[in-house]
């Protein structure tokens, strides 16, 4: 006995690969059975049609290409609101897993089930669906968050009891997938997504396949398990298959052209009417970012404002303002925060942001989805620097709002929560006293402030 199943993770509302998706499909070896997946970050508010949509358009696709199971990622998980998860699969004809998902009354919420089993070629393999453990952000939005190797820890008992098969969609990343692998042994596959990881041929930890697929919908991802009468896994096999090469479907093509022209015409609403353009520059001193950074100090009601001019993609020109324009200009799926620091700390970032290979750093991930970091745009704040002959700055006096900041006095900084994570700025990323607020993305507060222009 012989099944299959085909994966994909962290497309991230790369609309160009289902219909290379709808090819492969179509095309697959039909007398094998198969099993379809989504390991999660599925939708991405970069992109204007999961934008307008609110993500229930990657439902309608992931429908139309007859997916079986799904699991959530954080672009699903935090980057919309509480009631517009609830309603993201509305209208899914596949089965949502998240087995660590759960209402604040500890239920698991109406769309979601922990586990399914599906029966194939006699055969019952138990599908178990995990979703990284940002508990903070899912908190805030209205959810409460369980650590996952917990909850496998209650759930697999009973499962393995039953279950022929046991497979993991596991929206962790690659390391935890590994720990996954060396503390629940009777696992046998886990589709694994979050890291983009590449895992051409899987990657064996005792006696679990590990599986990766990339991102993008680079790749989809094949896992054979064959059988013998007893229903006892014989051979577990991965492999990837690369969908560059493959043609378009043309008539998913034009479907999405059409759903591309609706969601334009949803977000032409109009936001304001400015009288003077704000400029943008990534590596001088420009009027878009210092209004941004003042936006980002009211909002947070803190004592500075601080933002790099690098997530402004473009200026804005005067006349009308709509939300296609900011949702072009600000496409990142980024919140405000507000983080307090000592003056002492404060002027470490300050050094560490006015330097021109940081104002020059390419950045992937973490929210970002433009370029390159630029210029530290400021509001409340005043710098005496040095510039030395090799081109660093040295941060002399740092002033907030007119006065020289004491080492020990505590200062509340509005900015975004991309600083906090990773090691760009080590000082917030340790800063005990964080906001974030939650669900208002980046660009709601710029929509904000340009409407009171």
């Amino acid at each position: 006995m012989h099944i299959r199943i085909l994966h994909t993770n962290d497309i991230h509302s790369h609309f160009e690969t289902y219909p290379k998706l709808a090819t492969f499909l179509k095309d697959s070896d039909k007398n094998v059975p198969s099993v379809l997946v989504d390991i999660g970050d599925n939708m991405d508010r970069f992109h204007s049609i999961t934008e307008a949509t609110n993500g229930r358009a990657n439902t309608a696709l992931l429908n139309y290409l007859q997916y079986d199971f799904a699991t959530i990622g954080n672009n699903e998980g935090i980057t919309l609101a509480y009631q517009e998860l609830t309603e993201l699969y509305q209208e899914a004809e596949f089965s949502v897993l998240v087995a660590n998902l759960f209402e604040q009354n500890g239920n698991y919420p109406e769309w979601i089930k922990p586990y399914a089993y599906k029966e194939i070629e006699g055969l019952k393999v138990c599908f178990i669906g995990v979703t990284v453990f940002y508990q903070k952000f899912y908190q805030l939005l209205g959810w409460k968050l369980e650590e996952p190797f917990q909850v496998l820890e209650e759930i697999l008992p009973e499962i393995v009891k039953e279950a022929d098969a046991v497979v993991v969609l596991s929206h962790l990343g690659i390391t935890d997938d590994e720990e996954m692998a060396r503390r629940f042994p009777a696992i046998d596959v886990i589709l694994g997504g979050h890291t983009h990881h590449v895992l051409p041929e899987g990657k064996w930890i005792g006696n679990t396949l590990l599986c990766g697929a990339g991102k993008y919908g680079e790749y989809i991802g094949q896992v054979d398990l064959s059988f013998n009468q007893e229903k006892k896994i014989l051979q577990k096999s991965a492999s990837l298959h690369s969908l560059r090469p493959i043609k378009a479907c043309p008539s998913l093509q034009s479907k999405i052209e059409e759903i591309q022209h609706e969601a334009s015409a949803v977000l032409r609403n109009n936001v304001a009417i400015i009288n003077r353009p704000l400029k943008v520059s990534w590596f001088e001193d420009s009027p878009f970012p210092d209004l941004l950074a003042e936006a980002l100090k009211e909002w947070c009601d803190a004592d500075i404002g601080m933002v790099n001019a690098g997530v402004l993609l473009e200026s804005i020109e005067a006349g009308e303002v709509t939300k296609e324009d900011l949702h072009r200009i600000c496409p990142h799926p980024i919140n405000p925060c507000r983080v307090s620091l000592t003056g002492e700390e404060l002027k470490e970032v300050i050094q560490q942001a006015v330097q021109p290979e940081m104002e020059k750093l390419r950045i992937k991930g973490i929210g970002f989805r433009g370029k390159v970091m630029g210029k530290m745009a400021f509001s409340g704040l005043g710098l005496e620097t040095e510039v030395h002959s090799d081109g660093s700055v040295q941060v002399v006096t740092v002033f907030v709002n007119g006065r020289d900041i004491l080492p020990h006095e505590i200062i509340s900084i509005g900015t975004i929560d991309m600083f906090t994570f990773g090691g760009m700025y080590p000082s917030i990323m340790r800063a005990k006293d964080k906001k974030f607020y939650m669900p208002e993305l980046l660009r709601d507060v710029l929509a904000g402030k340009i409407a009171r222009l």
